[in-house]
């Protein structure tokens, strides 16, 4: 112990310092997710990447982006994917290994490529709908029942989005005057806690019972900005759920997982109370329908009761005796009115009536 060489602390750091800085002298490209990013008010921008294989993290390092690069890099990748650095996204960056005495292993960034985080998200797309069908869960809402007049919707959107106010203004001051009950679940509805919190909002729908439907509404966004409607735990949820559950996440070229496993999707908040006013006003006429046939039986019902009442009165009408007495002929009764229809039982003495048309008169039987 007493004849080996002491390193202080700094000649340690130092020695790395010199074996990383020979070791990758140059820059890489590499593939990373990103764990956090945190851009200062000094313009530098920080971050941490990570590596995981099958659920399990197996690296991680600090990483930067200096301020003289930071600025054109972000709109550039701003530009190019309509999105921020966040959280969970996949990138492929240009670094180059540094190595500090005081804040060890540090890689400069000053390329990003944007292609490569569209890309990855494309196919963690197509993993999570591969595994969706595996499991028989694609179609599974398609098998509920929608009421045929829903009235009690239950919305998950951000209390403040525009979707939301446009969705609700638009239901509610429908043309035909038709009233809905809506009620707003909050969420997020964009990044990394996105999907957590949509599953949570449907998960309390449920709880609370008594909706015929689940809206999620948001009013678009970037390719990644809605990456999180991709998510397995949020497209599971839906497809389990015990209502019809819609979207309208407010895309125009393309449809998300949850679109898939929804029992329907439409692309705007707007468009999708126009499916609820169009499906009460289909069954609002089909009510109207009906009402008119059964008027229009009822009325039939009646003419044909009126015209078999007419003809029963003309047969009683024909059937009157008075009638046969003004063509000539009378009508002989006994003193108790009931009309003789034979002589044979007649006895002189007896009083009889006889009815003319013109009026009746008493007799005695002579013989």
């Amino acid at each position: 112990m007493k004849d080996m060489e002491k390193l202080s602390l700094l000649d340690l750091q130092l020695m790395i310092r010199d074996g990383v800085e020979s070791a990758v002298p140059e820059k890489l490209w590499i593939r990373a997710e990103v764990a956090s990013v945190q851009a200062k008010s000094n313009g530098h921008c920080y971050l941490e990447l990570s590596q995981s294989e099958d659920g399990r993290l197996v690296a991680k390092a600090r990483a930067v982006i200096w301020k003289s690069v930071w600025f054109a890099l972000r709109r550039y990748f701003l530009d190019a994917t309509g999105s921020e650095l966040s959280p969970g996204m996949q990138i492929l960056a240009r670094v180059q290994a540094s190595y500090s005495e005081l804040y060890g292993l540090t890689l400069v960034i000053d390329e990003l490529e944007p292609e490569f985080t569209l890309g990855a998200a494309e196919l963690e797309k197509r993993k999570t709908i591969e595994r969706l069908e595996k499991e028989g869960l694609i179609d599974k809402q398609k098998e509920l029942e929608l009421a045929e007049l829903p009235y009690a919707l239950a919305v998950v959107s951000a209390s403040d989005a525009a979707g939301f106010g446009d969705f609700r203004r638009h239901l509610t001051e429908n043309e035909f005057g038709f009233k809905f009950k809506v009620e707003l679940f909050p969420a997020t509805m964009q990044g990394e806690s996105a999907p957590a919190s949509i599953v949570d909002a449907l998960q309390q729908i449920e709880a609370d019972g008594g909706y015929d439907a689940a809206l999620i509404l948001r009013g678009g966004g970037s390719v990644l900005d809605l990456a999180c409607f991709d998510d397995y735990d949020l497209a599971f949820t839906i497809a389990n759920c015990g209502i019809p559950v819609f979207t309208a996440i407010g895309h125009d070229r393309d449809y998300h997982v949850a679109d898939m496993v929804a029992y329907d999707f439409v692309k705007t908040p707007t468009a999708l109370a126009d499916l609820f006013i169009d499906c009460v006003a289909a069954e609002d006429e089909r009510i109207s329908n009906f009402s008119n046939r059964l008027r229009l039986a009822i009325a039939g019902k009646i003419s044909s009761m009126e015209s078999a009442l007419e003809v029963l009165g003309q047969r009683i009408k024909a059937a009157d005796p008075r009638n046969l007495l003004t063509r000539g002929y009378s009508l002989v009764t006994d003193e108790k009115g009931v009309v003789l229809k034979s002589a044979a039982k007649l006895k002189p003495g007896q009083r009889l009536g006889i009815m003319f048309a013109d009026g009746s008169v008493r007799v005695e039987i002579i013989e």
